[in-house]
């Protein structure tokens, strides 16, 4: 019996050691709207270069707008999808690009949800999700994903430096 109980206390010591160790508080790192919109108008330069109005968002890491554009003649609806583009790739940490098989899934018929390329997320230090981009009313989602990584591209170095 005293075993048991020993045992049981011992047990009980080791579940509250790993529990003690368990952060209470979890620090996040954000993007600043500086940086954001560093990066919305990185995107629009780079489609402008190429003769292409578009629309760009950009989301923090829960999927809230912190900054959208909409170039000069693009379509309306650019806003739209871009925010849902940036929203999908900060929700599943991926480009977007990568998701285009499972479009016509469950998954894929989510509200909210657009998985077409053109949204990546912004990444700190190659895994520190601070950030969503997305870009909408080139051609193709090609190039509306080269145009949100070109955005990107801008301020990349930097975001690295500051992690």
């Amino acid at each position: 019996m005293v075993r048991r109980l020993l045992g049981v206390m011992g047990l009980l010591c080791a579940v509250g050691a790993a529990q003690a160790e368990e952060p209470m508080v979890i620090l996040l790192k954000r993007l600043s709207l500086d940086t954001a919109i560093q990066i919305a108008e990185g995107a629009v330069a780079a489609c402008r270069e190429k003769g292409i109005q578009i629309g760009v968002t950009v989301v923090d890491r829960e999927g809230n707008v912190q900054v959208s554009l909409r170039d000069t003649i693009a379509s309306p609806i650019t806003l739209r999808i871009s925010r849902m583009k940036a929203y999908t790739a900060v929700n599943f940490n991926a480009a977007t690009s990568a998701m285009s098989a499972r479009a016509d899934t469950p998954v894929g018929r989510v509200k909210g949800l657009v998985m077409s390329a053109g949204g990546v997320p912004v990444l700190v230090g190659g895994s520190s999700l601070v950030a969503g981009i997305g870009v909408s009313g080139a051609p193709d989602g090609e190039t509306d994903e080269a145009c949100a990584l070109a955005g990107l591209a801008k301020v990349q170095d930097e975001l690295d430096m500051a992690m």
